[in-house]
């Protein structure tokens, strides 16, 4: 069963929704105990990084995520500024991250750049399978962002676009994944890669 984190921030309906569409149990968490029979996970986000932080803090998920993310293993996708809270910490706040995978969210240098960066861009997967199964070539996502997360081990990068010069547009260590894209709102492309971490 994968479960939505639904802490006030995301597309939540639309993830449920594309889910439904594809036939694959999903449910929406909103305390604790309805984590508690997930065996996958799915972490949105939109807007600022501490008010993201300070919202989940609020909802009394963080230590249950923890224990099923870190301890228990399970896998878990971080998507928009859900993915930025996979790092350590970000420029655009003062709050921690989860610092599940090392790295800092910055912001894209202003001077040269159209901020947010917004829109659809090609991808470079760094290895085939995966979470882009099938996506290895002309695959498109939805962007809406105007940091990225850097991480401190280029391994940990598992996709590549460009806005400027290359950013990681998606990272993974092990069960824990991320993508700056909304899959939820890049058509096949998106469903794709939502199946295919269901399918994990």
């Amino acid at each position: 069963m994968i479960a939505i984190i639904d802490y006030g921030l995301g597309n939540v309906l639309a993830f449920h929704n594309v889910y439904e569409r594809l036939n694959i149990p999903v449910t929406v968490a909103k305390s604790s105990e309805d984590l508690g029979a997930c065996t996958k996970v799915i972490l949105p986000g939109v807007g600022a990084f501490d008010h993201a932080m300070e919202r989940l803090e609020g909802s009394g998920m963080r230590d249950r995520l923890e224990e099923l993310v870190l301890r228990r293993k399970i896998p878990v996708l971080g998507i928009c500024v859900g993915m930025q809270m996979l790092a350590g910490s970000s420029e655009e706040g003062a709050m921690p991250g989860l610092n599940w995978i090392a790295g800092k969210v910055r912001r894209f240098p202003s001077k040269s750049l159209a901020l947010p960066h917004m829109g659809w861009n090609d991808i470079r997967p760094a290895r085939p399978g995966g979470l882009f199964s099938g996506l290895e070539n002309d695959a498109r996502f939805y962007f809406l962002h105007s940091y990225y997360f850097e991480c401190h081990d280029p391994a940990d990068s598992s996709a590549a676009a460009d806005y400027g010069d290359s950013f990681s547009c998606a990272v993974q260590r092990g069960n824990i994944y991320g993508v700056q894209f909304h899959p939820e709102k890049s058509h096949h492309w998106g469903s794709r890669l939502l199946k295919n971490f269901a399918e994990m």
